[in-house]
Order: structure tokens, then C-alpha cells, then sequence
């Protein structure tokens, strides 16, 4: 018998089945390429049954929610699910077994993570091959992505509403190469008004404050464009008028655009 998982991700979720005694050592399963988490329904009942084994559907794959429209599947990524996979479940050490792709991403894992994994299995696979001048990219740059993207999640709190006032002294404290100008217009575009009595906006999320005569807590719904009626230019206008400082806006910098190591498909059934 199994029973099935689910593990919240911002898009959705992780999917996953899962056998034996909960207890038991724990050993992460990962499918092949456009497979899913039945891959292991034969082979599960006939290893020991002292381990807690669980398989999970990759995003995209079996019962697990897909990545948002024009988003990309590369096998980091795939990492990423592994990880928090294993953060949900609260395992710091574990066994990994990995088919086809699925050996792929565990060799991947194991070698951004190899205090996490104590043994790794491959079936059709043989596992990550990276050259010696590579590794330690890898591990200060990939691992660090992940670690981070993760960090930032879990930091993840409410949006606040503040005054045009506190929305542009936010920014230019979180960029201190932005004059109050420039700041000024960027908001223009980075922030919404609210339909409250008192004009307040947001960086870069639109929210619904409650009425007047109702002081409880705030829907999480977002405001519509008809009920919003943004004007965040006459708002910000004072600042445009009263900064006389003639250096130019400086944007932001654009992320630069990582090519995955693996973006194509390898192997599988």
C-alpha cells in the first residue's frame, strides 16, 4: 500500500506517493524523463521494507503542478524540486534513487549537496559528470541560486501599503545610485494606488485596503483596474517638480541570462 503526498511550491505543488513505515530510512525516488512517480510501483515491494520510500512527480509530470506558461524546464530547476522536497519533509540525510533523467538531477543534487545524501542510486544513468575546472563554479554559484531563491520564499510576508512618500524613500534606500527623480519615475510604473480614502501605493503589487468603516483585516484579493482608478503621476508629481537635480535616471540592471547545462532531455522511457 501507498499513500499519496503533496508539497506546496509557489506554482502550486509537488505531488508525490510514498511507502513504508514513516519512520523508516528515508529514500527520495526520482523518475525519468516524461515519466512520473509510478515508475517504482513494481520495484518498490520488492526492496526492504524497513525504508521509508518516497517518489515524486517532477513539476510538470504525473499529479504535480505545472511551472507557469513560458517558463522552461531545465534540470536545475529539477534540483530545486528535490530540495524542497526534502526540506518538506524535514530530512537532513537520505538515500537517493534516480532512473534515467531522475539519475541525472540525483547526481546533481548529490554534488551540490553532498552532505545531504548518504548513498545514491542510478538505474540507466551515470549520474553528473562535470570537469575539474568546473566544480567550484558549481558549487558557489548553482547552489548559492538555489539556497537563495529558497531563503527568499520563506522570508515571504504580507505586502504592505505605504504612502507615496514611504513607497519612494523604501526604494531609494534599497537603491542608493537612484536620485529622489528618478526614483520618482520609476514608481510611476512600480506602484499602484489603492482606492482607499488616503492615497497609498505599493512597490510593485497591487493590494485591497479595508473601508473606513471597516477596520478589520484586509481581503488578499487584488484590486481590479476599474476599482483601483490608479493615478500614480499626479501623486508622485511633487517630486518630479521639486527635485532639480540634472543627473540622468538610472535603471536597474537586467538579469543577465543563465544557460542551463542540461536544457535538453536525456535519455528516458
Amino acid at each position: 500500500m501507498f499513500s499519496e503526498l503533496k508539497f506546496p511550491v509557489p506554482w502550486g505543488h509537488v505531488a508525490a506517493k510514498a511507502w513504508g513505515p514513516s519512520e523508516g530510512y528515508p529514500v527520495l525516488c526520482l523518475h525519468g524523463w516524461l515519466d512520473n512517480a509510478n515508475t517504482f510501483d513494481k520495484l518498490i515491494p520488492l526492496l526492504p521494507r524497513d525504508c521509508y520510500y518516497v517518489a515524486m512527480d517532477f513539476s510538470g509530470h504525473g499529479l504535480s503542478s505545472h511551472r507557469p506558461a513560458g517558463s522552461l524546464y531545465h534540470f536545475l530547476d529539477y534540483v530545486s524540486d528535490v530540495r524542497r522536497v526534502a526540506a518538506a519533509l524535514q530530512w537532513r540525510r537520505f538515500t537517493l534513487m534516480g532512473h534515467s533523467m531522475g539519475g541525472c538531477v540525483a547526481g546533481m543534487f548529490c554534488f551540490l549537496y553532498p552532505e545531504m545524501v548518504d548513498k545514491l542510486i542510478l538505474l540507466e544513468n551515470l549520474g553528473f559528470l562535470l570537469g575539474p575546472e568546473d566544480t567550484e563554479v558549481w558549487l558557489k554559484s548553482k547552489r548559492m541560486v538555489i539556497d537563495r531563491l529558497l531563503s527568499l520564499e520563506a522570508k515571504q510576508q504580507t505586502p504592505k501599503a505605504r504612502s507615496p512618500e514611504a513607497a519612494l524613500q523604501r526604494l531609494l534606500e534599497a537603491n542608493r545610485h537612484l536620485t529622489a527623480e528618478g526614483g520618482a519615475i520609476l514608481l510611476q510604473r512600480g506602484a499602484t494606488e489603492t482606492p482607499a480614502a488616503e492615497s497609498r501605493v505599493l512597490h510593485g503589487r497591487t493590494v485591497c485596503e479595508a473601508p473606513a468603516e471597516d477596520p478589520g483585516p484586509c481581503s488578499h484579493h487584488y484590486v481590479s483596474e476599474a476599482q483601483a482608478k490608479p493615478t500614480p503621476t499626479a501623486s508622485l508629481q511633487p517630486w518630479l517638480e521639486g527635485t532639480k537635480s540634472t543627473r540622468r535616471t538610472l535603471g536597474t540592471a537586467q538579469p543577465r541570462q543563465h544557460k542551463s547545462l542540461c536544457e535538453s532531455p536525456m535519455g528516458g522511457v
